[in-house]
């Protein structure tokens, strides 16, 4: 019949890599190999905060883009859909969605995201969970990305839609390398010396006390020796006591020592630091970034500096790839050309390192013209 509108086609209106419900989670979770290590690198963040302070401060650094595609209302539009699309429950605005992208893409090495359409065109971003999803190479130059059931892998009915990415991936592999790949052997012993100093602090802290009787040669006084040490121990207990103050005495060859005093704690700055050099080399960042004072001349800060560009502009390669995927569905889907370009902050770690000294001296030209005016 003519005129007559055609049915219009289903599209994705939920979310395609979250878990399904399953009376046992614990078997639906369970991933040999993948999922014990990005428990691992995971508690790796927990466990040390320098590393989870350095992950935090290159998602920082990244810094944020605009999109130019010819000025006018495109433009406008899409940079305000950038601004305000929904990401995952809580969340709003492309950049939310990417610094927890690039946080899953580092600490795992790898990274899945989802955009989901409703009404015609992209209404939320969705950071899937690794242990709900599965890479399979079907060739060498394509990966599919599954669901994860309590049955199997079932394979996205939009694959279209979602999108990954791996950090460093090694040849042949779709699997990406951790950022903290090569650091649990030296957080390892980081984290034990730390236990220590914290075991040896908390006993000269509370002390512990050895009270040593020594019976005389009298045979009365060796005959009744048990008796007596228990006698003194039951009033070295009431003594210690912490809801009572009272004093200790004893009659005959007592002698009573601190356990431990004579010990030394020893000197845990150099180890420390060796640890923390190796987390630092890995991490890509420049120690007084993280709070570190280890004696730096101002060159060698500037070409950490330089350095941590570099980084930086490759992880901004990576989320590239994302941002096209994102910005080109909008436009077609919204009936644009997709045409367009990225374009992100300078990167200048000079605003990091001399913000402060930028300030005092722009209030300092500021105090000057004020007094030339008067």
């Amino acid at each position: 019949m003519i005129g007559k509108r055609q049915k219009p086609q289903p599209v994705a209106r939920a979310v395609q890599t979250a878990a399904s419900a399953s009376p046992f989670p614990a078997l639906d979770s369970y991933v040999p190999l993948q999922t014990g290590e990005n428990r691992l690198y995971a508690a790796l963040r927990e466990a040390v905060p320098i590393i989870d302070a350095g992950i935090d401060k290159i998602i920082r650094l990244i810094g944020s883009f605009t999109v130019r595609c010819g000025g006018g209302n495109t433009e406008a539009r899409l940079n305000s859909f950038l601004q305000n699309v929904k990401v995952n429950s809580m969340e709003a605005g492309v950049q939310s969605f990417l610094n927890d992208y690039l946080s899953q893409l580092l600490t795992y090495g790898n990274a899945v995201g989802e955009m989901v359409v409703s009404g015609g065109t992209v209404a939320a971003l969705y950071n899937a969970g690794l242990e709900d999803v599965e890479l399979k190479a079907v060739s060498p130059l394509h990966t599919e990305i599954y669901r994860r059931e309590p049955g199997g892998s079932v394979k996205l009915k939009y694959p279209e839609l979602v999108f990954c990415s791996a950090l460093n991936p090694p040849p042949g592999s779709a699997r990406g390398v951790s950022l903290l790949h090569g650091l649990p052997f030296v957080s390892g012993i980081l984290i034990q010396i730390y236990n220590t100093i914290g075991v040896n602090w908390e006993r000269l802290g509370n002390v512990r006390f050895a009270v040593t009787y020594k019976p005389t040669n009298d045979a009365a006084d060796r005959a009744y020796a048990k008796e007596r040490a228990q006698q003194i121990a039951g009033e070295w207990s009431r003594a210690m006591r912490k809801d009572s103050v009272s004093d200790f005495v004893a009659v005959g060859d007592v002698s009573i020592k601190a356990i431990g005093a004579d010990n030394q704690i020893l000197d845990s700055s150099v180890p420390v630091r060796e640890m923390l050099e190796q987390i630092v080399a890995k991490l890509g960042l420049p120690p007084f970034l993280l709070g570190l004072s280890w004696s730096s001349t101002e060159r060698m800060s500037s070409q950490q500096a330089d350095i941590l560009t570099s980084e930086l502009e490759a992880y901004r390669r990576i989320l590239n790839t994302v941002i096209h995927r994102i910005c080109s569905l909008w436009l077609r889907l919204n009936g644009y050309e997709p045409e367009f370009t990225v374009e992100w902050e300078d990167i200048t770690l000079q605003d990091e390192i001399e913000s402060a000294n930028a300030r005092y001296l722009n209030a300092k030209a500021a105090q000057m013209e004020a007094a030339a005016k008067t």
